[in-house]
């Protein structure tokens, strides 16, 4: 069977996101040895592509920069809950919260490039000002088999000594605002409609239905687990009751078989006379009732001990089966509770160490805000260990990054340092020749302005970021 096209998009969780799609030590750590979707082995075949004109690849920084952007562009606070208000008819409507990053799952096959995937995130980009940040393509989940594939299945293979059904698929981070305006993009059912059959077209794929057209829900990855055994438990419900079905057939016809018996039994207590002067009469000619009677008796109880001895066999069936499937049951909603009861003790655990450390050292949040804008703009790891740790100045040549004018800046021989905020002691600072940062870049920005005789107004931000 073909596989089908199909893409879902949702707000995109940036807290989980990352560590799921790079595929972390920290996060496979969790999972657990179970890896009940995830074959470590085929992990190799993974790629990844991030936008290069992305800036900072950390999505929570990107997000904040999006905020900031908002403010600036409307003069409001980004919305990022959801929210109710009361219509003109006095009803109360849920007003959903913006989601400016979002993440979209593609089915894909197991020959689709990381190129094909690109070229389907660069044509969404031109047709509705969506910009692809990241593409992960992954081929090393799926679920296992209980058995052989059907002989239709063409997709599954054997890892060891079990069958595994892949699940082909991409994950492509969107930002989904418009720069220009400060508001998220609107599309419409249509704009989806048209983006599935876009996917189709890129992939070679067949086109697959909509859930306008079949009117079902796209399953998420735990749910398609469950629902996959859900299936399997159905199988095996329904081989049970064939093999019940058989059973009651079979002790049917045991009851038939002993009630022949029993009337055979009558009759030749009432016939026992008669038989035993026929079967005289009958030795004189060579044959006799009696033996024949005796050996049509002997076959029906071979007959009858075949009948329970095949009734026995099925009952044992039966019940390894149940339980077979008690034990499924149990051992996934074991998996699932100790995956939970992990997870929350690891972030109970860094919430802890988070506090702890932002008591202890009361600088240590404008330490990580001054690593994460050197990093922005451009510094190594060394630099910034010699900025941050050792509290050194660094002299520098070539180009840094702003974001905010979304551009490099040229520096020669120029001296950086981290200070103290003059005017608000617990505040850092990054200084460049004992300016600090900010105004250097609005100083960089205002010549460029005027050397190309642009007129003087905001910088403007692109719609996005070109693949």
């Amino acid at each position: 069977m073909a596989t089908k096209s199909s893409i879902h998009i949702k707000p995109c969780n940036i807290k989980s996101s990352e560590a799921h799609n790079r595929r972390t030590a920290e996060y496979m750590h969790n999972i657990g040895e179970s890896r009940i979707y995830i074959v470590p082995e085929l992990s190799a075949d993974n790629e990844q592509w991030i936008n290069p004109d992305f800036g900072n690849p950390n999505l929570q920084t990107h997000y904040d920069n999006i905020k900031r952007m908002v403010k600036e562009k409307t003069g409001r606070a980004m919305q990022e809950k959801e929210r109710e208000r009361k219509g003109k008819n006095g009803k109360i409507i849920k007003v959903a919260g913006c989601s400016p990053i979002r993440e979209g799952v593609l089915l894909i096959k197991a020959d689709t490039t990381l190129a094909d995937v690109k070229k389907f995130g660069k044509e969404c980009q031109r047709r509705w000002g969506i910009t692809p940040l990241q593409i992960f393509l992954h081929k090393d989940e799926g679920h296992w088999l209980s058995g052989q594939p059907d002989a239709e299945d063409k997709e599954s293979f054997q890892v060891g000594e079990r069958w595994f059904k892949p699940n082909y698929h991409a994950h492509i981070v969107f930002d989904w605002m418009n720069h220009d305006t400060g508001k998220s993009q609107k599309l419409n059912d249509d704009d989806m409609m048209e983006m599935q059959t876009l996917a189709s077209d890129i992939l070679s794929m067949q086109r697959g239905q909509s859930k306008s057209e079949t009117g079902k829900e796209h399953l998420e990855r735990n749910d398609f687990i469950i629902e996959k055994q859900k299936a399997e438990l159905q199988r095996i419900d329904e081989t049970k009751r064939q093999k019940e079905q058989q059973v009651s057939l079979a002790e049917q016809e045991l009851r038939q078989v002993k009630s022949e018996i029993r009337t055979d039994k009558l009759k030749s207590v009432a016939t026992d006379a008669a038989t035993a002067i026929a079967s005289g009469v009958g030795s004189l000619f060579g044959s006799g009732k009696l033996k024949e009677l005796e050996r049509t008796n002997e076959d029906l109880h071979q007959e009858i001990a075949e009948r329970d001895k095949g009734i026995d066999t099925l009952k044992t069936q039966m019940r390894q089966m149940q339980e077979q499937h008690d034990k499924q049951i149990r051992n996934l909603q074991g998996i699932h509770n100790q995956e939970l009861d992990a997870k929350d003790r690891e972030i109970s655990r860094l919430n802890t160490l988070l506090e702890k450390a932002f008591k202890w050292f009361p600088m240590l949040r404008e330490m990580l805000r001054m690593e994460k804008l050197c990093a922005v703009i451009g510094f190594t790891k060394d630099m910034i260990d010699c900025l941050l740790t050792k509290k050194d100045a660094i002299r520098c040549n070539g180009k840094i990054y702003s974001e905010e004018y979304r551009r490099k800046f040229e520096i020669k021989n120029d001296i950086f340092k981290v200070e103290k905020n003059p005017t608000d002691d617990s505040k850092l600072v990054l200084t460049i020749n004992r300016q600090p940062i900010s105004e250097w870049f609005k100083e960089q920005w205002e010549k460029l302005r005027q050397g190309l005789r642009q007129p003087t107004e905001e910088p403007r931000k692109s719609r996005g970021f070109k693949l």
